[in-house]
């Protein structure tokens, strides 16, 4: 039978300058309503000190006036234009600040961006200020054919012969801008990295030593802080850069050393060894690379036999961040929208950095040193108390468009691409928001956007610190969050470990309809905390030590009712073994996982309740060619993998991994195994559902 998917294999969507997207054709194919499409009202947040708001900077003349207004802006603009459309304004500051004015007044307020590039100096902060109201909000759209760009980047050109012999070309850029991304013709171009094998270094305490001769040459190499070792594991993908380089020993910097080499799937021991690579440096230039100077603020790039880089567009990202929206949590941006824009190159520095990225799963990452036992190296390969100590600490990394203390924000028809971290970041920790703010989020919506070649997930919702699941001001609940009709592929490119779509600690989470494809490691995943901040904590964790550093809870988290419906997950598990297609983690009671299609995952898992797993029930979903359809983490039968039921799904092969199921009341009940793909009519129909509804497989300036 026929796949139903749009795009299976990486380079089947390309992104024009004018955001056109092409996207191969597939069958038209049915799908039932959405389940999310009414939310309960939150209760109404308890009153706060409000910060001190930002003063409104000096727009445009034209006094604001009650009722519609429509502010138009273009590149080609002039800020001291009335905003009209013969007279448009040219920043998106300038149109900010009379969206505000204008809201104030009274208007429903629609920014109006015409075509072209808008390039932000810093980040475009939202605030309370910049709020609407519900029959009156403040949207900021497209205008009619138009595809406007919000860049965190900037035009690289005027390339010179550098190296004629290898086809090393050189250009100028800003003396001390860094980045760890290059576009080249709206795709991610690779830094410059060679591979090398895990037996040619041997790991110290201190960094490593090289085994293999060959590689005697990194001592002679200049620059040697910004080389970066980069370790893809079993589900771990980390990051460290070098300090120096002297004869066969490498010293790294730390403390990202040694927070990579500790607790679980670690760098110098991962549960299952992928490539290790060496990055960042001149030196390691291969064709199609590209390595960056900041000191010197020289650009250099490698090109193919015959090319001609002044022939190719380049964009180097200068801003970690594009958007910011946050109020506070008695004050909190609401009844904002965006629709029809195109946001893009942005970079994240942090993992270049003494910090590095030692990354623990899906984005969560150690930012400072922490207690280590003096054998860590030996000691701690797999957890250990001190370990557990620095758990309650680990940060997020951030969205290039961020929504902290907000309620009713609505994303729609916009495309999130060409970005080097997160594309969109719903109450992540206040870490990982730039206005200082985090979490409490509710009422918002992620409607029919395309997320396409990120350096991380496409969307995370939720934070992982002891204020998201357990938060000391009910204002910060993260509550009725909607993502759905999403088309996400050929994310988490830089940081693999990433899924598709992350949802952590939230009340009421509807993922609904989207397609993930295209990913090295999961499609989506639910939850966080491994069972140890539920209720009674976990027993694996009291024997990890874990509760030396945090209490044993004895409320519930605000992980509950997550409905996960109707998407279509494929081409994923591409690097990582571990983890699965469709992912739980912690109790989750009253959710419900049905009517998803999951296939081409390399013969990997498919449902996959991991530690704690409790109260979620997955039905009626159709799980192809995987090498294990289901597995319960419940081999300890004190763990609290428990209380699950798995009914009415469909699969065609790989084994049922449920452990102790009958003591851990994992209920498996009307599975069904069929042969090849001989799928049952009510099987064929999931799979015809699964992914974007009818009316919703185009986006603007989609091109089939």
């Amino acid at each position: 039978m026929r796949q139903r998917h749009w795009a299976s294999v990486a380079g089947a969507i390309s992104l024009g300058a004018a955001g056109i997207v092409a996207i191969s054709a597939v069958p038209a194919l049915a799908a039932p309503p959405d389940p999310g499409s009414s939310h309960p009202t939150p209760p109404t947040p308890p009153t706060h000190p409000t910060p001190p708001t930002p003063p409104t900077p000096p727009g445009p003349p034209g006094p604001p006036h009650p009722g519609r207004t429509t502010i138009v802006v273009s590149p080609s603009g002039d800020d001291h234009n009335q905003g009209t459309p013969g007279k448009p304004l040219r920043t998106l500051e300038a149109a900010q600040a009379m969206a505000r004015r204008s809201a104030h007044a009274g208007s429903t307020v629609t920014v109006v961006l015409k075509d072209g590039t808008y390039r932000l100096d810093k980040p475009l902060r939202f605030t309370a200020e910049d709020s609407g109201t519900p029959v009156k909000p403040v949207t900021w759209t497209a205008a009619s054919g138009a595809h406007p760009v919000v860049s965190g980047g900037q035009d690289v050109t005027k390339w010179s012969p550098y190296d004629g012999g290898k086809n090393i070309f050189v250009a100028s850029v800003p003396k001390g801008q860094d980045s760890r991304q290059l576009y080249k013709n709206d795709a991610a171009a690779p830094r410059a990295a060679i591979k090398i094998a895990r037996s040619d270094v041997t790991v110290t305490a201190s960094g490593m030593q090289i085994n293999n001769p060959a590689l005697n040459y990194l001592a002679t190499l200049p620059d040697q802080s910004r080389i970066e070792v980069e370790s893809q594991d079993s589900f771990t993908d980390r990051y460290a850069p070098v300090q120096s380089i002297s004869g066969t020993t490498i010293t790294m910097q730390q403390p990202a050393w040694q927070n990579n080499n500790w607790g679980y799937d670690t760098l110098g021991r991962p549960f299952a060894g992928g490539q290790l690579l060496l990055e960042n440096s001149y030196a390691f230039l291969q064709e199609g690379q590209w390595y960056l100077d900041p000191s010197a603020g020289k650009l250099y790039y490698r090109a193919a036999a015959g090319e001609d880089p002044n022939r190719q567009s380049f964009v180097l990202p200068r801003l970690e961040s594009l958007v910011q929206i946050a109020g506070s949590y008695d004050n909190p941006v609401h009844d904002l929208a965006f629709s029809g824009i195109r946001f893009s190159y942005s970079t994240w520095l942090t993992p270049g950095t003494s910090i590095g990225y030692a990354d623990q799963q899906n984005g969560a990452f150690i930012p400072k040193a922490y207690p280590q036992p003096a054998d860590y190296l030996t000691s701690c390969q797999s957890g250990c108390p001190l370990f557990e100590g620095a758990r309650n600490g680990w940060n997020q990394v951030p969205g290039a468009v961020q929504v902290a203390a907000a309620t009713r924000v609505r994303f729609a028809d916009n495309t999130f691409a060409h970005l080097g971290q997160v594309g969109l970041g719903i109450g992540l920790d206040a870490n990982a928001n730039g206005a200082g703010i985090g979490l409490g989020v509710t009422e918002t919506t992620v409607h029919h956007n395309l997320f396409t070649d990120l350096g991380g997930a496409g969307v995370v919702v939720g934070g992982v610190q002891p204020d998201a699941h357990h938060p000391s001001d009910p204002a910060m609940t993260l509550r009725d969050i909607t993502v759905d009709n999403n088309f996400v592929t050929d994310v988490a490119k830089d940081y693999k470990e990433m899924s598709g779509i992350l949802s952590t600690y939230v009340d009421h989470a509807v993922i609904a309809h989207n397609e993930v494809s295209n990913l090295a490691y999961d499609g989506i995943d639910i939850g966080w905390g491994w069972g140890a901040n539920d209720v009674g904590g976990s027993p694996d964790y009291q024997n990890r030590g874990l509760y030396a550093y945090q209490p044993v809870y004895t409320t519930p988290t605000t992980l509950r009712n997550t409905e996960v419906t109707g998407n279509l997950i494929h081409g994923v598990k591409k690097v990582f073994h571990d983890g699965g297609s469709l992912y739980n983690l912690s109790a989750n009671p009253g959710a419900v996982y049905s009517g998803n299609y999951i296939y081409d995952t390399l013969h990997t898992v498919g449902l996959y309740l991991d530690e704690g797993s409790r109260y979620v029930t997955l039905k009626n979903n159709v799980i192809q060619d995987c090498g294990v359809w289901v597995f319960t983490n419940s081999y300890g039968t004190s763990n609290n993998t428990s209380d699950n039921t798995l009914q009415n799904n469909w699969y065609n092969a790989g084994g049922t991994q449920t452990p102790n199921a009958t003591q851990h009341n994992n209920q498996l009940i009307d599975n069904v195994q069929v042969s090849g793909t001989d799928w049952p009519a009510e099987a064929q129909q999931v799979i015809a559902d699964a992914g974007l509804e009818p009316g919703l497989r185009t986006f603007p300036g989609v091109t089939q």
